[in-house]
């Protein structure tokens, strides 16, 4: 019914549009083809040509199916739904025949991955599979405006050449990768179009309202999230490539204005050491076949500067982790409908075009070097399992015994990468450190997937190159807050226990009956904050203890939670009823409670257990602000912990009565929109008791601005001596803290570190060439790497944590000062602090024992300053109990001790 239905629809569409069927489609595709007449071009179901509006994406959904209806060269499968509830769609695109014969074509393909049969393959009779995604960036719309135009021609055009293009290559198309970030900009460039075009970059029309339509719903950039699947657009994405396992994937971007066009490779230092030689010279091999397109068209490109292949995150560079080839595509915006720019207008049909000519030179590359690029992927996986056998780690063991939520959620995002996970046979002792084997994970190096999970756990600190597009280091344990061993001998010795072919959440329950005299459950558990807000939500009175106190033999530690059943409204019936729920539902054990008089201890009603208050919390969220640190916190909040956080525009401090609320978070960002009495108005809120927490710049806007007394060290240092190359097989690295669990492979050439700065007064720096300016001053920046720092476990902000060490990532040259109070900094860096990425020694000198977090007692109240961002990405779980500590606990801390009476 779907099928006629679709039909009856491209019939109609095709029989209103016939009269415009092609008006401009000849300035996009090549005509020298002639065209299905059955199949609906873009303007007969949009009623405009493609490039005169911005596609939204309902419009782009509808004909999307329209030709999938009308072409028996197309299906389309929904892999998933946005947070707002906008369908992503993949279109498969290949001949009738093959589509008949889809269900072998995919197995063969696995098999190709499969070390042990790829050999019994003759590639020369397999189709490549090509995915072509357009669009992660909702603002960027040249690539989903031309995933129309794409679609149309490889339905629509008729001839010995498509014929044989569809006989050899499934083309998978993604069209919107971002649909909600789509939606956004769509609409606000739609609703401030002139009839009359205007290309002033001033004008409204070019210059979205904050937060803009790049990011998803939570303002997440999902380029980033291929690694870490925090999201529903990459987790039911990343099913799809590996239900196809494709030869090339394409990514359409676009850059700034006054760019031109660039396709990869990018910069030959700066690609992950992971990634093959041959990676790069397919990529440069397909790169031929981009230039003479664009060349056709007489567009300006570049190749091999700027842009990396390095962080295996993003969508370019997640294939060649794969055994495919990834390729990134930037076309100078115009953001709008047209914009002026250093060479003359760039139009929005313009662009489009670029992005077609390259879309069609990929196909054409694809023709050309189908053999090689399926060659390419069995070779991969088949030198991948010579290097599994031949190096020294045979597995990875990770795990939480106080705290099997955080592992859990590790090794669920690890099994959605295609990586075998096993439990561990019987207990491990590893490095001082028991792993019980059902808590535990073992993730063994013999497997296809061998370099995506070297990837996912070394700590690497030797790079060729000191300059990243992105981040240069998310070891996953470290990010996840996760005690981690290599192991060296043969897991199939007895390590191995039990394959888990999905993982279970962690089973909670409640210990003891309906006749407690109070429950209590440890802090430790990742999911503990939503119990406690569950509670605290309900109107129990919930206390939290400042110190440890025992259960009979159990010790309840610092942070652990208290449900005194007797100071309850709540029937006891009904309270053990909602304990149960919430230790289902967290993962946690409850324990009941039969006396107050623990055996060691606090005693029950100890005025150290505090009193708990639902917090009320403000996200400062508009101009000025991050959007994606405020966007993480936002998530983190709502989407995990099932709390209200109201989102509010800083500008509007002035107006609103703050004392609806107990906790403000300033996230990483200038704030220019306070105004001196809103300034004043926040003061006095903080000295009535509140919680002010500040995250990056935004802690030292508040100390720039007179708020808070927490000092910065100085600015960015300045290189003393020229980058000079280093000399063969030599690396450029810095002392990490401890081994790394992976011996990186030697690096070639490449840049050296900057020396230190000089001093005020000292000789003048020496001359060195112009051309290499930026390259020197982006050698200084931090992209993004982790470090190690310290933990006070008795403080309220360590409340949860059973070991000191703690690993933050850091992407600024941000620097706290120590405080004068021996308690206003209770996490601070080591004097070795980097643990794995790219730090220059400068940076790193100033890192080194510096405060990570400091408390300002303002009143009764206090400003909480956690320099790093707790929520990176939404992946980094083992650092999210800071910012969560200090919002429930915030009313317990202080950097002094409180005056009496206070």
């Amino acid at each position: 019914m779907r099928k006629f239905y679709g039909l009856l629809l491209a019939l109609l569409v095709a029989l209103a549009g016939r009269a415009q069927t092609s008006s401009n489609l000849a300035y996009y595709l090549p005509q020298t083809v002639t065209y299905n007449p059955a199949i609906p071009t873009p303007a007969a179901v949009l009623g405009y040509e493609v490039g005169e509006w911005h596609v939204s994406h309902d419009q782009l959904v509808t004909y999307m199916r329209a030709v999938d209806a009308a072409s028996d060269r197309v299906t389309i499968t929904e892999y998933a739904r946005t947070h707002e509830h906008r369908p992503l769609l993949l279109l498969t695109i290949t001949s009738p025949d093959n589509q008949r014969n889809i269900t072998q074509i995919k197995a063969d393909h696995h098999r190709l991955t499969d070390p042990a049969a790829s050999g019994q393959l003759d590639v020369s009779r397999m189709p490549a599979v090509f995915w072509m995604g357009y669009s992660v960036h909702g603002n960027e719309p040249s690539g989903t405006n031309a995933s129309l135009l794409a679609v149309y021609y490889l339905a629509a055009a008729q001839g010995p050449a498509i014929d044989e293009v569809l006989r050899n290559t499934v083309v998978l198309v993604d069209p919107s990768i971002n649909p909600d970030g789509l939606a956004r900009h769509s609409g606000w460039v739609n609703a401030r179009r002139s009839k009359n075009l205007v290309a002033d970059p001033a004008n409204l029309e070019q210059n979205e309202a904050w937060p803009g339509g790049r990011f998803n719903h939570y303002w997440f950039d999902l380029n980033r999230d291929w690694l870490p699947l925090q999201h529903p657009e990459s987790r039911g994405r990343l099913r799809q490539f590996h239900d196809w396992k494709p030869n090339l994937l394409t990514d359409h971007h676009e850059m700034g204005t006054n760019s031109t066009f660039f396709f990869q490779p990018g910069v030959p230092s700066r690609k992950h050491p992971l990634t093959p030689a041959r990676n790069f010279e397919l990529t440069q091999k397909i790169g031929a076949y981009h230039a003479r397109a664009l060349d056709k068209l007489g567009s300006l490109y570049f190749t091999e500067e700027n842009y990396d292949d390095f962080y295996y995150g993003k969508g370019s560079t997640y294939p060649d982790v794969n055994g495919a080839v990834g390729i990134l595509f930037e076309q100078a915006s115009s953001r709008g409908h047209a914009q002026e720019s250093v060479n003359g207008i760039v139009r929005f049909p313009f662009t489009i075009r670029n992005q077609v000519a390259t879309t069609l030179s990929s196909i054409e590359a694809v023709q050309a070097l189908r053999v090689d690029l399926l060659n390419y992927q069995r070779e991969f996986y088949q030198q991948a399992a010579r290097e599994a056998r031949g190096q020294g780690v045979r597995a990875y063991v990770f795990g939480a015994d106080q705290d099997p939520a955080r592992a859990y959620e590790l090794a669920r995002v690890i099994r959605q990468h295609q990586i075998a996970v096993y439990r561990p046979k019987s207990a491990l002792k590893l490095n001082g450190t028991t792993y019980a084997p059902d808590q535990a994970y073992v993730v063994p190096t013999d497997q296809p997937q061998f370099r995506l999970i070297q990837a996912m756990f070394e700590e690497r600190t030797t790079f060729q190159d000191s300059i990243f597009y992105d981040i240069s280091a998310w070891t996953l344990p470290r990010a996840f807050g996760l005690a981690t061993a290599a192991v060296t001998k043969d897991p199939a010795g007895g390590l191995l226990g039990p394959r888990l072919d999905s993982v279970s959440f962690p089973t909670g329950r409640v210990l003891g009956d309906k006749t407690a005299y109070a429950y209590a459950f440890s802090w430790q558990g990742y999911y503990a904050p939503r119990a406690l807000n569950t509670l605290l939500a309900r109107k129990l009175v919930v206390k939290v203890a400042s110190e440890p106190f025992f259960i009979g033999a159990r010790k309840m530690d610092y942070g652990s939670i208290l449900v005194p059943v007797g100071l309850q409204t709540m029937p006891a019936d009904s309270l053990y009823a909602l304990m149960q729920r919430v230790a289902t539902a967290n993962g946690l054990d409850v324990v009941g409670i039969t006396t107050g008089l623990s055996a060691q201890g606090l005693k029950l009603g100890s005025v150290n257990f505090v009193t708990l208050k639902k917090p009320e919390i403000m996200l400062l969220a508009g101009p000025g602000v991050s959007p994606t640190d405020v966007g993480e916190a936002w998530h983190l909040l709502d989407e995990r912990f099932g709390m209200t956080p109201s989102l509010v525009a800083p500008e509007t401090l002035d107006r609103l009565n703050l004392d609806r609320y107990t906790v403000i978070v300033a996230s990483d960002g200038t704030y220019a929109s306070i105004s001196a009495s809103a300034r004043e108005k926040l003061r006095t809120w903080v000295q009535r008791g509140n919680t002010l927490l500040a995250l990056g710049k935004g802690a030292k806007w508040l100390a720039d601005n007179g708020l808070s007394t927490t000092r910065f060290k100085a600015g960015g240092p300045v290189p003393a001596a020229p980058e000079t190359a280093l000399a063969p097989g030599a690396t450029s690295t810095v002392p990490a803290v401890g081994p790394a669990p992976v011996s990186p492979a030697p690096a070639p050439p490449g840049r050296a570190r900057p020396a230190p700065a000089t001093v005020a007064g000292a000789n003048p720096l020496p001359q060195r060439p112009y051309v290499g300016m930026r390259n020197t001053a982006s050698a200084q920046e931090i992209s993004g790497a982790i470090f190690h720092a310290r933990l006070d476990l008795t403080h309220p902000l360590g409340y949860g944590y059973t070991s000191p060490d703690v690993f933050l990532f850091r992407d600024h040259t941000v620097f706290m000062e120590r405080a004068a109070s021996p308690y206003a900094n209770p996490l601070m860096y080591t004097a070795r602090p980097l643990a794995s990425g790219f730090i220059s020694r400068a940076n790193e000198a100033k890192l080194r024992n510096s405060a990570a977090v400091d408390i300002v007692d303002v009143g009764a109240g206090r400003i909480i300053s956690l320099v790093d961002n707790p929520n990176f990405r939404a992946f980094w779980y083992g650092t999210n109990k800071l910012f969560l500590n200090s919002i429930f606990f915030g009313q317990l801390m202080r950097a002094s001790p409180a005056p009496a009476g206070e």
